[in-house]
């Protein structure tokens, strides 16, 4: 007896699936419409956010159920499964520098009783992999995972400022987003800044949402001289000058550095990028 194919799922040689969208693009795309404010969506939502019909959303919902990437609650709704945590952790760029980052963070920590913070690029963002935070500091825009413009954050200037210059010019080029609690850089200013970032190894920026903050930012290299992350802290605006966090912040992300095989050498001041 032959089996009838699902057409909708198989494509057949020469074609596309339905909608001329590939399957594991729709079953991707499903995972995008999770965010910080959709967190345990219907069937019918994720459908609708993802732009498909609702039975093609369901078979893949299955399939990702079963696969673990979601989780069915029992109120019917779908969220994020651990599974996805558990491949997310072998990114050599998050986990392989977070743990050698980690116990340098937890000193930091100790020091400043707020925020501790360490991102990675991920294209045209920055993605936090660690937070150290105290019960009582102040409240902050991004969590674990969650993603950060690189223009207005100072984790997103070291990062940057330490991409490529073909990168930084397509960046440049684009209008900035506007993000509330903090003003946006004209691109002349901007400019100024990624160079000023390349030269002291610093960024700094304050937001006034959603709590009154400085961030103080410095890069973490690789054996290859190339930024691989961005280490911060971030305080309460007006308990601790930025000039007076910036060497402990430095001080830090080289240790990291070293402990990665760079072997930069740091002359008197301030130098800390590696030209070339």
């Amino acid at each position: 007896m032959t089996v009838p194919l699902d057409t909708d799922t198989i494509p057949t040689r020469g074609k596309r699936p339905k909608q001329g969208e590939p399957v594991i693009d729709r079953a991707l795309s499903l995972l995008a419409v999770f965010s910080d404010r959709r967190r345990a969506l219907t069937l019918s939502e994720l459908a609708r956010h993802a732009g498909m019909p609702a039975p093609t959303a369901l078979r893949l919902i299955a399939r990702l159920v079963a696969w673990g990437a979601l989780e069915r609650l029992e109120d019917g709704r779908y969220v994020v499964g651990v599974r996805l945590w558990e491949v997310a952790s072998l990114s050599p760029r998050g986990h392989g520098v977070r743990e050698i980052a980690l116990p340098y963070l937890e000193d930091l920590f100790e020091v400043t009783r707020h925020h501790v913070l360490l991102a990675v690029r991920d294209n045209e963002e920055a993605v936090l992999i660690e937070r150290l935070s105290s019960k009582d500091a102040t409240e902050v825009a991004y969590r674990v995972g969650g993603r950060a413009p690189l223009r207005s954050t100072a984790v997103g200037l070291v990062l940057l400022a330490g991409a490529d210059q073909q990168f930084q010019e397509a960046t440049l080029r684009k209008p900035p987003e506007s993000e509330p609690g903090v003003e946006n850089m004209p691109e002349g200013q901007l400019r100024r800044t990624l160079s000023d970032v390349r030269r002291t190894g610093i960024a700094m920026i304050r937001r006034s949402h959603p709590s009154q903050t400085v961030s103080v930012a410095s890069p973490v290299f690789d054996a290859q001289g190339s930024v691989v992350a961005a280490l911060s802290i971030v305080v309460p605006d007006g308990s601790t000058p930025p000039n007076v966090l910036a060497p402990a912040v430095r001080a830090t992300a080289r240790a990291v550095s070293r402990n990665l095989g760079h072997l930069a050498e740091v002359s008197p001041g301030v130098r800390t990028h590696s030209e070339g």
